[in-house]
């Protein structure tokens, strides 16, 4: 993109238009400007977010309510993905890929509505949060089992549409 706007301003110049070049170059540097200061979600905001969907991946599973556990294994994907493009230069962000086994095994669980593969791929995908965040000296950090809904207002028992 930046390729762009430096070559455009070039062949401006070739047609001799210098006050269209410095139009378009207020442009480039307002745009280079905002962009600068535009939000950009914290790495622990992700996280945090990605423990909230763990939660409620835990209760979707224990109660076998697999649409929702698809759906939170999403988010939980998306998440991921996220941080790997607006957290990319973190450090912490190289060991993410860690996490795709355990996920990967938690998706054949859910979707063989297996809830003992599920438990167990579960408390790996726990341990390899724990494992990664000692990892990345965040060890002070420990994810849990959750032994109680994140929301009181959202039912994780099975509904029929």
């Amino acid at each position: 993109m930046k390729k762009i706007f430096l070559i455009l301003p070039l062949l401006l110049a070739a047609c001799g238009d210098s006050a269209k070049i410095h139009q378009l170059q207020e442009q480039i540097d307002n745009l280079e400007v905002q962009s600068a200061n535009s939000y950009k979600p914290g790495f622990g905001e992700f996280m945090s977010g990605i423990q909230i969907h763990h939660a409620k991946l835990w209760f979707a599973g224990k109660n076998r309510n697999w649409d929702l556990a698809r759906f939170e294994l999403g988010e939980i994907g998306e998440t991921v993905d996220a941080i790997q493009k607006y957290q990319k230069e973190r450090k912490e962000s190289e060991s993410l890929p860690l996490l795709a086994p355990a996920l990967d095994t938690l998706r054949t669980a859910v979707d063989r509505h297996d809830v003992n593969l599920f438990v167990k791929s579960f408390t790996a995908l726990t341990n390899t949060c724990n494992s990664c965040h000692r990892s990345v000296k965040f060890g002070f950090n420990v994810v849990t089992i959750p032994s109680s809904p994140p929301f009181s207002n959202q039912d994780f028992s099975v509904r029929n549409n």
